[in-house]
């Protein structure tokens, strides 16, 4: 598999190119993107993109926990956890190797 990881600006630079905005535009464009998708999420909203998956947010109670360490119990405080959760279509593409 490869290292490469996807970044705002290879995001930014795809729009550039298959989009035609500039390149300043087409940033704003992605950070317009994220940080919607990224208040919703803060707001406790689902964020579900066709064919892509489902962002969500979770509450985690309180619990004990076990240092695996030391076997020493440990109290994990209560937290909200963000969740993703693909679609079948891009389960079954990323399954298929990103083949198109």
């Amino acid at each position: 598999m490869s290292e490469k990881t996807l970044t705002r600006m290879d995001l930014s630079e795809a729009v550039f190119r298959e989009v035609g905005l500039s390149r300043n535009d087409s940033a704003e464009l992605v950070e317009s993107v994220l940080r919607h998708m990224s208040d919703a999420l803060a707001g406790g909203e689902n964020v579900k993109i066709s064919s892509f998956g489902t962002f969500s947010v979770r509450d985690k109670s309180a619990r004990i926990g076990r240092n695996p360490k030391t076997g020493e119990e440990v109290p994990i405080s209560p937290r909200r956890v963000l969740t993703f959760r693909p679609s079948h279509l891009m389960k079954e593409r990323v399954a298929a190797g990103n083949k198109r």
